[in-house]
C-alpha cells in the first residue's frame, strides 16, 4: 500500500510555515483539506518553529530544538540546523514508526525550514527524501516549492530565486510544484500579460531590465542613455551599488537566466491563500503529482460519515 505526502519549500518569508496570526500556506492547505472532508498528516521539520494553526501529528522539536543545539554546540543557526536534520538522519525511526500507521487516505504534509542551502547544495535532504520513499514507507512524494510573487518586482532577484528552485529540482529528483505565492500582493502593480512572463520564466525579462537601467527619460519623453562614466571605469568595487549597476552584473544575470533556459525546467502556478480556489488548483496539481486519485477506491455515501472522523 502506498501512502501520498508533499514537502512543502521555499526560501524564508515565502509565506509556507505556519504561525497562527496569520495564514500562510501550510495553513491554507490543512484548511481546504478539511473543508474537503479529506485526512491529512501534518509534520513539522522546522526545529526553530514554535507557533502552529494546527498542532502537528509529529514535531521535530521532540527530537531536537534548534535553540538547544545552538546554545550546547555553540552553532550558529546555519550550522545548528544542519546539524539538526544530520541527527534527525541517524535517528530517522523518530519519523518512520508512526507513518507506518499512516493509510493512504491521507496527504502526508511536511514543512520544511526556510533555509535554502538545505534544498540546492547539501545532500542532507536528499538522504530523507530517500528514506521515505523507499523501503516500508514508499511515500509517493512531490515537492512544492514556493517563492515570493514580491521578487517578480526585481528582476534580477526573481531569476536567483528560479535558480534556487531549480537547484531543488534537480538536487531532490523528485516532481515538482512551483508556486508564486503571496499574489495578493502585486495583483495591481504588474499587468497580466506581464505576469505570464515571470510563469514561464523569460529571459527577455533581463534583457529589457538591463535596457531600461541604461536609458533615462529626459524631459520631451525620448530616451537618452545617461553620460555616467561605466562601473568597469570608474565605479567603486566596494560599494553594492555600483558593483549591482555594472556590466559584469548584467552578465552574471543573463547568465543565470540562460542557464534557466536551457533547462527549461522551471514554470510557476499562482497562490492567493485568501482564495480557496486559488488554494485547491495548487492541491490538484500536487494530487497529479502523486497520483493520489488514482489509488483511491470509490466512496460510499456513507464513507463521508467516515472521513470526518479522521478530520475532526
Amino acid at each position: 500500500m502506498s501512502k501520498f505526502g508533499c514537502l512543502i519549500m521555499g526560501p524564508a518569508g515565502a509565506g509556507k510555515t505556519n504561525p497562527p496570526t496569520k495564514t500562510t500556506f501550510c495553513t491554507a492547505l490543512i484548511q481546504h483539506l478539511r473543508n474537503s472532508r479529506r485526512a491529512c498528516y501534518y509534520i513539522n521539520l522546522d526545529p526553530a518553529a514554535e507557533d502552529f494553526a494546527f498542532e502537528p501529528d509529529i514535531d521535530i522539536k521532540g527530537l531536537i530544538s534548534l535553540e538547544d543545539v545552538m546554545e550546547e554546540m555553540h552553532l550558529g543557526p546555519n550550522g545548528g540546523l544542519i546539524y539538526c536534520f544530520e541527527f534527525l538522519l541517524q535517528n530517522m525511526d523518530f519519523l518512520t514508526e508512526p507513518l507506518e500507521t499512516v493509510t493512504d487516505e491521507y496527504l502526508i504534509i511536511i514543512d520544511m525550514p526556510g533555509q535554502i542551502e538545505l534544498y540546492t547544495h547539501i545532500p542532507i535532504l536528499p538522504s530523507l527524501v530517500k528514506d521515505l520513499t523507499r523501503g516500508s514507507l514508499n511515500i509517493n512524494m512531490c515537492a512544492a516549492y514556493l517563492l515570493e510573487s514580491t521578487f517578480v518586482v526585481d528582476r534580477p532577484k526573481f531569476f536567483a530565486g528560479t535558480l534556487s528552485a531549480m537547484s531543488a529540482m534537480l538536487m531532490l529528483e523528485m516532481p515538482h510544484v512551483n508556486v508564486l505565492s503571496k499574489m495578493d500582493l502585486i495583483k495591481d502593480s504588474i499587468p497580466r500579460r506581464d505576469l505570464k512572463r515571470f510563469l514561464d520564466p523569460d529571459v527577455g525579462l533581463l534583457d529589457e531590465d538591463a535596457e531600461r537601467a541604461a536609458k533615462a527619460a529626459n524631459a520631451d519623453g525620448t530616451l537618452v542613455v545617461p553620460v555616467a562614466p561605466s562601473v568597469e571605469e570608474n565605479g567603486d568595487p566596494t560599494k553594492t551599488e555600483d558593483v549591482m549597476a555594472g556590466k559584469s552584473f548584467r552578465r552574471l544575470n543573463r547568465a543565470v537566466g540562460n542557464l534557466i533556459d536551457d533547462f527549461s525546467m522551471v514554470s510557476f502556478l499562482r497562490l492567493n491563500v485568501q482564495d480557496e480556489d486559488s488554494v485547491g488548483a495548487i492541491l490538484s496539481y500536487i494530487d497529479d503529482a502523486i497520483q493520489f486519485h488514482e489509488a483511491q477506491e470509490p466512496r460510499e455515501p456513507m464513507d463521508e460519515i467516515d472521513a470526518d472522523e479522521m478530520v475532526g
